[in-house]
């Protein structure tokens, strides 16, 4: 490996402007080969406007505490050991499956090596008991101390954080784990005890090895804050108001934001940390105590871009304002503004997230909110109308003051019978369960009108078209953002002059993300709604906890026929703007169904997960969340549905799948029903593909595979599967391979695995006759082969053919050189081109050269790799991966390449250049020129651009391929040169 110099000076001019922030975490605290990230807008907007930064979490990054390629590849060996672990489950754990029966759960983490989940769908993991719930779940975690990896002294040692018990009677308990006062972030153990003293679940994948003393941290709560924000493109200044002098050293800054002490699990053990909380900037993040490195990054907002429904100006059902009683109905007190123990709303247009004297909305006299609605669609014209009312002119500055005060009450008022609806039973979203009031210090804080006034009296592009909500940890109170549509000046914009702020279904779904991220959290209660899947029901539950009142309220109807309950009417001006109905059933012909051309049409199932948008999409893919449950809703009745559905969320593990969440629908009908209604849960799941035997690696999975199937039976006779393993360029066997059925993330069975014998060979017996999605065999050095496959109770055969790809790092290849910054620390290592994984890859620096011209703004320093095989290989094909990884957004993959190889590493001949476009972000085959492939030993490739031209993008901005150029893998397939 060349050693690396710090970036030349000629690469220093461009980088005030430089693009999204590496989003492993290019910021240690001293000085490095790596670019320094920069301050842009908080919120980067797709395409030409930017990209928008991705949650990040090391913990799923193989080598993410490497400091060397050496140190990467013994890292990888600990997480390959995790790995085996949760695959070859211990006797412990084997037996303890067995002890629950066929739909019991004993799930193990990758990461830990540790239960993430222990439960038992048909029934209760103990009998009733009148014990205090805390004594019963310390007992069973003692009882099972060789399946949770915790000793006696471990069990007794765990803090309990929080009792919560809800509507139901059911307690919720939180217990940290901890060393000399200082917690461990995203692990520890929550369990569930029902109101009769029966064990309900446990979950949280505990850390099994902790060490006897948390360590120094070198970077203060500042710096860490500090290097947070940076991360993210931050701009705040928020400064120190209270620094406590205990084992965490929290820190309050004046943005109401924290910074905390912890431990936090990575690749090669628990290391120092501070967790941070920035409110200005909308994240949470953990940062390494000593490097400055981020280790954990999760984006508290939840941004939809146009989510419009009934009772809205001009509905012909709850479109007329009427007048209320604010403070009969309890929601505000005698102030002299909006601010009551439910919400303070104000109208932020300029943007400063900051309450100044003239955004505040005063009465129009004493103790009168009444602001009468100021109808603009005869001087708009286009899609306003009588039934769908704009309350401003997008072509005429400041026109939106007319209906300011208006829309701030409207909000306001909106705001109070969420938190009415979703507290009340059988929603029972609570004080203790952690909801929004003032006398907890967490009221919500709504800026209506978010950025109106950001471009002479006309919102900015960063401020049209949308609504968030930002949800933090129990305490701090979120913030709600409402936008105005649509953008000024944007003849192709679809929607009309319309306020979201107006709109019950709008600001109930944004209220909604603050339920899930509230009740969905881990042992220390933060949030975990991070994957795809669990980011992707946070959309849905928030479209079908707003449409399910609305139609309980008869604000929309829901007849037999398909496509009543449409999203988006208002600001769509009418038209659709989710795909399609949520009532859209499946195999639905109705115009309102047409689904999409990847997935088909009527309702969606979960083999469509990925396929509802272009790619997975948390909005789209939620469609068939959110389908699901209004088919539990049809099915079991809309109270119950919502008091299952509400009740599941508190049982959910971190991060769930769909399958998860409906394990936990069935568990919160065991609690609240005696388990009267599984059958009829198991066929609405089932029906939708989401049976049984339906696969998910984990929620990160975007490519589930979907199952019809309804649980067997107890007594089903079990069959086996035998096999060959052989390699197809040899016909040689294959020894030492592992066939394993895994990916199947619901947890019921046991992840069956073995290893082949000397001559290919395999045997695995015990096996549940039904249909397996996602069995593999892999080698060392070999790609890995993925089937779907059905057992019956007899023998079943599958034989495999595993490609050999011979610049694997498991088979021996080696990265020997490369230029460009060095970003291994951050988990973006060069060896992770030849990992065999397409999710994880190599990142390297850009510097921008003008071109020949000097005028080209995207044209970079080529940036190379050399990869030495194990042996000389005559190469029948070569395959390279130019997608962009370690949390970067796409217009960083590359764009320009060439590949060159060799016999000695020495001479080099041309293979191949070209370019990768857009849609080429997957592992192409890249033919080679002739001359070029016999005897190869040495490939060399190179990066020579990103995508960011193919974007529409240029340089400086806000685009990750302004400041990376990355690619994920490379693959040599052939046989070895006699």
């Amino acid at each position: 490996m060349k050693p690396l110099s710090a970036p030349s000076a000629s690469r220093r001019w461009w980088a005030a402007g430089a693009g999204v922030v590496l989003l492993a975490g290019l910021l240690p605290a001293a000085a490095s080969a790596a670019p320094k990230p920069i301050h842009s807008v908080r919120a980067a907007q797709p395409a030409a406007k930017g990209e928008e930064l991705a949650n990040y979490d090391s913990r799923t990054e193989v080598n993410a505490d490497a400091n060397s390629i050496a140190a990467a590849t013994k890292s990888a060996s600990l997480a390959a050991q995790r790995l085996s672990a949760a695959a070859k489950p211990t006797s412990a754990v084997r037996k303890l499956r067995d002890a629950l029966g066929i739909q019991g759960i004993v799930d193990i983490d990758n990461a830990t090596g540790t239960p993430r989940r222990v439960a038992k769908l048909d029934g209760f993991l103990t009998a009733a008991s009148r014990q205090k719930p805390e004594s019963i779940a310390r007992a069973y975690l003692k009882a099972h101390a060789d399946v949770f990896g915790l000793s006696a002294a471990g069990v007794d040692a765990l803090t309990l954080r929080q009792d919560y018990r809800d509507i139901t009677g059911t307690h919720h308990l939180s217990f940290v784990q901890s060393v000399a006062g200082v917690p461990v972030f995203g692990n520890g153990l929550k369990a569930h005890v029902a109101k009769d003293g029966r064990l309900i679940q446990i979950d949280g994948s505990p850390v099994a090895a902790l060490p006897a003393a948390p360590g120094s941290a070198t970077l203060t709560a500042e710096k860490a804050r500090a290097a947070a924000v940076e991360n993210v493109f931050g701009d705040s200044k928020a400064t120190v108001v209270k620094r406590a002098s205990n084992a965490t050293r929290t820190t309050t800054f004046s943005d109401r934001g924290t910074a905390t002490l912890v431990l936090f699990q990575t690749a090669t053990g628990p290391k120092l940390a501070w967790q941070t909380i920035s409110v200005d900037e909308g994240y949470v993040h953990v940062v390494d105590a000593t490097s400055g490195r981020v280790l954990f990054r999760e984006r508290t907002t939840a941004k939809d871009n146009g989510l419009a429904w009934p009772n809205y100006p001009g509905a012909a059902i709850g479109g007329t304002q009427q007048v209320v009683n604010l403070t009969k109905l309890g929601l505000l007190p005698n102030s002299p503004w909006l601010a009551g123990n439910v919400a303070h709303v104000y109208t932020d247009v300029n943007d400063d997230n900051v309450a100044n004297p003239s955004e505040e909305v005063a009465p129009a006299a004493r103790r009168s909110w009444e602001f009468p609605f100021t109808d603009f669609s005869a001087q708009v014209g286009g899609g306003c109308s009588a039934q769908y009312q704009c309350s401003w002119d997008p072509s005429v500055a400041y026109s939106w003051e007319k209906n300011r005060s208006q829309n701030a009450v409207q909000l306001y008022y909106f705001l109070g019978t969420w938190h009415d609806h979703l507290k009340a039973d059988p929603i029972g979203f609570t004080r203790s369960a952690g909801n929004f009031e003032a006398v907890d210090g967490d009221a919500v804080q709504a800026q209506a009108l978010d950025g109106a006034d950001t471009m002479h009296g006309l919102p900015d592009p960063n401020h049209v078209d949308n609504a968030n909500m930002s949800t933090f940890p129990d305490g701090t109170g979120p913030i709600m953002q409402m936008y105005l549509f649509p953008a000024p000046g944007d003849p192709t914009d679809p929607f009309i002059a319309a306020n979201s702020g107006d709109e019950a279904d709008v600001v109930y779904h944004e209220y909604t993300h603050g339920l899930s991220n509230r009740l969905v959290v881990d042992a220390n209660g933060v949030s975990t709604l991070n994957s795809q899947q669990a980011g992707s029901m946070g959309e849905a539950w928030s479209d079908w906890y707003a449409s399910d009142y609305l139609v309980n309220q008869g604000y929309e109807p829901d007849t037999k026929t398909d496509g009543d309950i449409q999203v988006g009417k208002y600001v769509a001006g009418g038209g659709p703007f989710r795909s399609e109905a949520l009532d859209c059933s499946v195999g639905s012909t109705s115009a309102a169904c047409p689904g999409t051309p990847a997935a088909g049409p009527g309702g969606y199932t979960y083999g469509d997960f990925g396929k509802v948008a272009n790619g997975p999409e948390v909005h789209a893919d939620g469609e068939i969340w959110a389908q699901t449950l209004w088919d539990l809703r049809a099915a079991i009745g809309a109270t119950k549905a919502e008091s299952l559905v509400t009740r599941a969320m508190e049982l959910s593990p971190a991060d769930p799948s769909y399958l998860d969440e409906r394990n936990s629908i069935l568990q919160a009908d065991l609690v609240v029903d005696g388990g009267r209604l599984q059958k009829k849960i198991w066929t609405v799941f089932a029906h939708r593909g989401m049976g049984f035997f339906a696969g998910a690696v984990d929620g990160g999975d975007s490519a589930p595979v979907e199952d019809f199937s309804l649980p067997p039976a107890a007594n089903t006779p079990r069959g086996s599967l035998t096999g060959t393993v052989t390699d197809p360029a040899t016909s040689a066997a294959v020894a030492g391979a592992t066939v394993e059925f895994g990916g199947h993330a619901s947890g019921f069975t046991d992840n069956w695995t073995t290893i082949t014998a000397a001559d290919g060979t395999y045997t695995i017996s015990g096996l549940l006759p039904g249909t397996y999605p996602k069995v593999f065999a892999i080698g060392g050095g070999y790609d890995p082969e993925v089937r779907t496959i059905s057992i019956g109770a007899r023998t079943n055969t599958a034989n495999w053919a595993l490609r050999r790809d011979w610049a694997a790092a498991s088979g021996g290849g080696k990265v020997i050189d490369f230029n460009g910054a060095d970003f291994t620390p951050f988990g973006c290592s060069p060896s992770n081109m030849i990992d065999q994984s397409q999710g994880s890859g190599w990142v390297s620096d850009v510097e921008l050269t003008g071109g020949p011209s000097g005028t080209d703004t995207t044209a970079i320093a080529p940036r190379y790799i050399i990869i030495k095989l194990p042996t000389p290989v005559n190469v029948a094909q070569l395959t390279i991966n130019p997608s962009t990884n370690c949390g970067l957004a796409g217009s960083a993959s590359t764009g320009d390449y060439k590949v060159e190889t060799s016999v000695d590493g020495t001479t080099w001949t041309l293979g191949n250049q070209g370019h990768f476009t857009v849609t080429q972000r997957v592992a192409n085959p890249i033919p080679l020129a002739a001359g070029s492939t016999a005897k190869v030993q040495f490939v060399r490739y190179w990066m020579l651009g990103t995508q960011t031209p193919d974007l529409g993008g240029t340089c400086p901005g806000n685009f990750s391929g302004c400041t990376y150029v990355a690619s994920s893998e490379l693959g040599v397939y052939g046989v070895p040169a006699s």
